[in-house]
């Protein structure tokens, strides 16, 4: 699918311009033709391209700089690394598939905007964010013993499958998303509506000036 829009490229391209500019250029095309074109754009050469997506997968995989515009205006820009280990804002930490919680820290601990008492590993102070990635987030049907600092009840608002997790989305004092396996999921006897405990370790928690 999306021969024209093939063509299309391929004439800007043969024209060998020094800058690049292409809005939502996989738009409407099959895996393949994605494919081709992905495989173009990464072999630009001393050209400069500049990509208008909404699609973060493809943001990541052709860019080597990305800058997240949010109501208009730059809220970060750096390597697609930085971005996906660094989130600032909120929509850039989904982008990353990361939690991030807005908080205002004191010494090693955080009080995030919802009233929830977070426990740090490393000492900050003043309005931070909160970097949790959602394989850090343990899930309990009892309330654990032993190491994590960060224990809350919640409930399962939503099970989204993701390659071989699943992404159990929670409500609770914290809005967080925990990745578990299928295997976990079984035995945990987890469906939206079930009562959890999440649990995270302070040293899992990276904390960023807001």
């Amino acid at each position: 699918g999306g021969q024209a829009q093939r063509v299309a490229l391929a004439r800007a391209v043969a024209a060998e311009p020094a800058v690049l500019l292409l809005d939502e250029p996989s738009t409407a095309l099959d895996i393949d033709s994605q494919h081709l074109i992905d495989g173009l754009l990464a072999d630009g050469g001393a050209r400069a391209t500049v990509l208008v997506t909404h699609d973060p997968v493809e943001a990541a995989t052709v860019a080597d700089r990305l800058v997240i515009l949010e109501d208009g205006r730059v809220t970060h820009s750096g390597s697609p690394t930085d971005v996906r280990t660094r989130p600032r804002t909120r929509y850039a930490a989904s982008l990353a598939g990361l939690n991030t919680l807005p908080a205002v820290a004191d010494g090693y601990t955080a009080m995030t905007v919802g009233g929830a008492l977070v426990v740090l590993g490393e000492p900050a102070t003043g309005p931070v964010h909160l970097v949790v990635p959602p394989s850090a987030v343990a899930l309990h049907r009892t309330i654990p013993d032993g190491s994590p600092r960060n224990v809350w009840r919640a409930t399962v608002a939503e099970l989204q499958p993701a390659l071989d997790r699943i992404r159990v989305v929670l409500d609770g004092p914290l809005p967080l998303v925990a990745e578990v396996t299928p295997g976990a999921i079984e035995v945990l006897e987890l469906e939206p509506g079930s009562r959890v405990w999440a649990a995270v370790k302070a040293t899992e928690i990276t904390v960023h000036p807001a």
